[in-house]
């Protein structure tokens, strides 16, 4: 492949600082071309109409269906058949909550011959509260989403627990897309006093983080090179972490660009512990705070012992470098988001321990000082508010960044204000907008005018409701990415979910209920065989593709089907137990006390960046330390033996041997309903036969087991 500019640099994955000291501009020799700007994810959305069908079966139905049947039949093709009602319920259930459909569902669904009967399972679907969880997981991949810092310590981050209950919670509510993204890049500037809007920005944070680093120059810079390809990944579809250290050799993104980008970023400090009550959680604690400082006992305590703390301070803090000197000396309003970091991980250097601070009080206000610490004891403290991993901007640092030469720190080049690509409609216009630096990179990602916002995640929700996005490289948007299978739908789409007010609810109402959705993934007649010869991958869409089911969706399917599954909804991340050879010289997998806390959800388990939960790791969880726009799908021996071993296995299996046995006294009834828990559907008769006999072999939970390991459970139909 051949490079489109400069020569190659080996650049160092760095980012960008706004260093003193400035070295002469380097040479630009980088051109936006007509052919760059004229490719088809940089172009405007242009709302396609919805192509006219000749077929009286789909005509005036959902419009999904008009776009992919007009290429199937340019092709000679159709829709597969339907696939049958129990695969359809147990398709929609797991893709929609994550769950399979319980018996009471089945059969009521079943039962229900109206023509609103698939509306109605899907509006009651989109309405549980398993739907954010479900759909959480999927955003969680995106954000790099963590319980610990990453790198050889791995340290715990005991409050990030909070960003994952805020994208459960957003989704929940079914939150404007516009709004979730720019809560999450700008939630502090632009709805300053809601909790969850300052929880939001910590998608800039959850990343790996180095905190033992001793540069920590480089270790805000590597945060800052992490936000800024998030953001472009996440929200525009773009890779840009190869400008980092020159300009993009086959996309056409300038260094100047990354820059530009990041520039948006630098004004900000990186907060691990900001304050995100509700509203009655402050004004209880003000009240609180207020009483207990009214008293005597308080005021005289704090008036003791404040001149011993200023010395002692002090005399810490002239131990420090003197950039930790001065920034500590800055008034608060006046640091630099530099200062401001710098502040922060020198805090507990220069705090005193109680035992330094008795030891610096002089004889008579050491014992007065005990008087009082015991009387204040005996008052009841405000309660502890929430905190949370947060951005805050700083209006001390301009919204501007230095080229880094090679992505090093110490070759600052020129300097560049905060915008946006040059390649993209609209990136040359001002950055002027009101308020910060970030509200403004929020307005424009999230405008509706942005070509890519809305394309992208609309081809994140299809690729996982059909297996794989209408542009096949869900978080490559640029030329190197791949062309749209269906472009017209593409944009239809986009254009359909803005002007639904980007609701992402109805974007999967608008998806399942389409018969596209609803087809078979395999069938055994003639017509099928046709169209698998024509068009061997799917990528017109004639079928459904069955795909096999995350790590936490199995395990999450083997506690419902087993009547266990804890339905508690968010809180801190919890330990299950692990096989002690998984966590075999590892720290931290402390097994929770509450076994009831074992059953949760596999979304809630405590996630750490160096030990991954074995049973979702043999599945292919993903590598929190980087966004992952798609999960991988192996197919390994280890699987086929955690299905066979595992205790979760194992324990869903004697679960269901006890229903069955409770509820139905004869062989056949157990295998039929054995058949409807597991798989969801009845048996055949040869399927009837084979459980006979290998019942007369074998116990019933052995049989239970042999379900849970069949393709069918694993699969989504």
């Amino acid at each position: 492949m051949q490079s489109r500019r400069l020569p190659f640099f080996v650049g160092v994955v760095l980012l960008v600082f706004v260093a003193a000291g400035t070295a002469g501009a380097a040479p630009r020799e980088f051109a936006i071309t007509d052919i760059d700007r004229a490719h088809w994810a940089f172009q405007p959305v242009k709302r396609a109409p919805v192509p006219e069908l000749r077929d009286s079966a789909f005509a005036g139905g959902n419009s999904i269906d008009a776009f992919l049947l007009a290429k199937l039949h340019a092709a000679g093709l159709t829709f597969a058949p339907p696939a049958t009602r129990e695969a359809q319920l147990r398709r929609v259930s797991l893709d929609l909550i994550g769950l399979p459909p319980t018996l009471a569902e089945l059969d009521a669904f079943l039962a229900d011959t109206s023509a609103v009967a698939w509306t109605k399972v899907v509006d009651r679907l989109l309405a549980s509260p398993h739907y954010g969880e479900r759909w959480g997981r999927h955003w969680l991949d995106l954000a790099r989403y963590a319980d610990t810092e990453g790198f050889e310590h791995d340290v715990t981050r005991p409050n990030a627990w909070r960003y994952r209950d805020y994208v459960v919670r957003s989704l929940n509510a079914d939150k404007p897309y516009d709004r979730f993204v720019s809560e999450q890049i700008a939630g502090d500037e632009l709805w300053p006093g809601d909790s969850d809007a300052l929880i939001a920005t910590g998608f800039n944070l959850i990343g790996p983080d180095m905190t033992d680093s001793s540069d920590q120059i480089q270790r805000r810079l590597n945060t800052l090179n992490d936000m800024t390809d998030a953001t472009a990944a996440v929200f525009l579809g773009l890779t840009m972490g190869c400008a980092r250290c020159h300009d993009h050799k086959f996309e056409p993104i300038a260094q100047r660009d990354y820059f530009a980008l990041q520039a948006f970023f630098m004004p900000a400090s990186f907060r691990r512990d900001t304050p995100v009550p509700t509203a009655e959680e402050r004004a209880a604690n003000e009240r609180a705070t207020k009483e207990i400082q009214a008293r005597p006992a308080v005021r005289e305590l704090a008036a003791l012992e404040g001149p011993y703390r200023e010395k002692l301070r002090a005399t810490k803090l002239a131990q420090q470098p003197a950039e930790v000197r001065e920034a500590h000396n800055t008034p608060v309003e006046q640091r630099t988001a530099a200062q401001a970091n710098l502040v922060f991980e020198t805090a507990a250097a220069v705090t005193m321990t109680e035992k330094e601070l008795v030891a610096a009080l002089g004889g008579a206000d050491r014992e007065r000082r005990r008087q009082l610490a015991e009387a204040v004891k005996r008052f009841s403290k405000p309660a502890t508010l929430p905190t949370a991993l947060t951005l805050a901007s700083s209006n001390a640092v301009p919204a501007s960044a230095r080229i880094l030469h090679r992505g090093d720190y110490n070759q600052p080049r020129e300097l560049v204000a905060a915008g946006f690509p040059e390649v993209l409609p609209g990136a040359s216009a001002k950055v002027d907008m009101p308020g910060g630096p970030r509200a403004q990179l929020a307005r424009w990602i999230a405008s509706p005018e942005n070509p890519l916002t809305a394309r992208v995640i609309v081809n994140r929700v299809w690729q996982h409701h059909f297996g794989r996005g209408l542009v096949a490289t869900p978080s490559e948007f640029g030329t190197r990415g791949a062309a749209p299978s269906h472009p017209e739908l593409l944009d239809w789409l986009a254009s359909e979910f803005v002007a639904g007010g980007w609701s992402l609810k109805q974007l999967h109402r608008l998806m399942v209920t389409s018969a596209a959705y609803r087809q078979a993934a395999q069938s055994p007649n003639s017509e099928f065989r046709i169209s698998n010869s024509k068009d061997p991958e799917n990528l017109l869409l004639w079928r459904m593709s069955r795909l096999r089911l995350e790590g936490e969706i199995i395990r999450d399917s083997l506690l419902a089907v087993s009547g266990r599954l804890n339905p508690k909804v968010g809180g801190p991340g919890v330990f299950p137990p692990v096989p002690a050879d998984a966590i075999k010289g590892a720290r931290g997998w402390n097994v929770s006390a509450d076994a009831g806390e074992h059953d949760r959800r596999s979304l809630y388990i405590f996630a750490k960046r160096n030990l991954r939960f074995p049973f979702l790791e043999v599945f292919d969880a993903p590598d929190s330390n980087l966004t992952c726009p798609e999960r991988g799908r192996s197919t390994t021996a280890p699987q086929s033996l955690t299905l066979l071993n595992a205790d979760e296995v194992l324990a869903a299996s004697r679960a269901v041997t006890a229903r069955l046995e409770h509820e139905a006294k004869e062989p056949r009834a157990r295998v039929l309903l054995a058949y409807r828990l597991i798989l969801g559907r009845v048996p055949t008769e040869r399927e009837q036969t084979v459980a006979a006999e290998f019942l007369q072999q074998s116990p019933l939970t052995e049989f239970c087991r042999a379900l849970f390991n069949l393709n069918e459970f694993v699969y989504a139909p």
